[in-house]
């Protein structure tokens, strides 16, 4: 009998079977490639809301976590995954400087906001009232993360590619049967698929549908990540991603021409040189309306576990969620009642 079988291998379906395999726990992944708000991600991690100059629920927590995960991560697959750098908030006003001083002197953002403005000059950018610069800040290559990790599950017999059938799961007291395996455990870790899921579909998961460019710009030479009402990341070779669009409406991973039209808008408010378009990528984030994960355990069935609704920070989030689950599943330490899917009382389960 093997201890966990693993629905999805996006960022939260690695970040715990991961965590399972530091861990001694036998697991199986299936991926059937459905989803791909992991993949387009932008990858931030950044511990502000820079709207409105506020700290992120559990920021230096999640940090710290997703820090050193993704270190071990890197060792393991031989690979820079993890790109510390810090992002500039683009300000427009005396008044938003006043609030980012004012900022400054809370203890809960004092670590992950400098206290001096910056003024670097960039190619093709003006910003006459400086910048707000974010510690503790950077980005994680998902896209080479996912397929670095997804060959090293495929090289040790983890991962099965295709998709999983849930009326093939044969539910007992003890364990579940799938494909004649028995399991201890089932994660489904399934992003907005977990629509289809008969388990777990009545959770109120919605979908912000997200979209994001590829461009080439020669001339503008950043070397930090600068956020106005796009962010604009370099990743190398003149590259960079624009983004990000927030859709509620369209539930589709397919690319607009309503949502390239708004990141140009924005981008060329911000930017004043030449670019191209090299790409246009389009997904479905796992979003919860009350902003929180959804991590916890069947209430008719003990052996299922669900660990979704990472929303727009799953880079931050996916270590932290994941280590909940896996303590929570091993050690009975309780779940905080914020991400706990009990808090959703009124939910009605087959």
């Amino acid at each position: 009998m093997k201890d966990y079988l693993i629905v999805g291998s996006g960022l939260a379906g690695i970040a715990f079977a991961e965590l399972a395999l530091q861990n001694n726990k036998t697991i199986t992944v299936f991926e059937n490639y459905s989803q791909n708000s992991s993949l387009v991600a932008g990858g931030l991690y950044n511990p502000v809301i820079l709207k409105r100059f506020s700290e992120v629920w559990k920021a230096q927590e999640q940090i710290s976590l997703a820090q050193d995960f993704y270190s071990v991560l890197e060792g393991k697959l031989n690979t820079h995954l993890d790109f510390k750098v810090p992002i500039y908030r683009k300000l427009f006003s005396i008044e938003e400087q006043n609030n980012w001083f004012v900022a400054t002197d809370k203890p809960s953002l004092a670590p992950f906001l400098a206290t001096e403005l910056k003024y670097n000059k960039y190619n093709g950018i003006d910003s006459p009232f400086g910048f707000g610069e974010v510690l503790q800040s950077g980005y994680v290559d998902i896209a080479l993360l996912l397929s670095k990790y997804q060959s090293y599950l495929t090289n040790q017999g983890l991962l099965w590619n295709e998709a999983f059938h849930y009326g093939d799961l044969d539910v007992q007291n003890e364990y579940v049967v799938y494909k004649q395996e028995r399991y201890k455990q089932v994660v489904f870790a399934e992003g907005f698929g977990m629509h289809a899921n008969p388990f777990f579909s009545n959770l109120p998961l919605d979908g912000t549908k997200g979209e994001l460019l590829v461009i080439r710009a020669p001339e503008l030479k950043l070397d930090v990540i600068i956020k106005s009402s796009v962010f604009i990341l370099p990743i190398g070779n003149d590259l960079y991603k624009v983004g990000a669009t927030y859709n509620w409406e369209d539930k589709t991973p397919t690319p607009t021409a309503a949502g390239r039209n708004e990141l140009l808008t924005n981008l060329k408010a911000l930017v004043h040189c030449d670019f191209e378009v090299v790409d246009h990528l389009a997904g479905v984030r796992p979003t919860v309306k009350d902003r929180r994960p959804m991590v916890g355990t069947h209430p008719k069935h003990p052996n299922l576990h669900v660990l979704n609704g990472l929303g727009t920070r799953g880079v931050m989030l996916a270590p932290a969620m994941a280590k909940a689950l896996f303590e929570n599943i091993e050690n009975q330490i309780p779940l905080e009642k914020e991400i706990d899917i009990k808090r959703f009382k009124k939910m009605s389960w087959d």
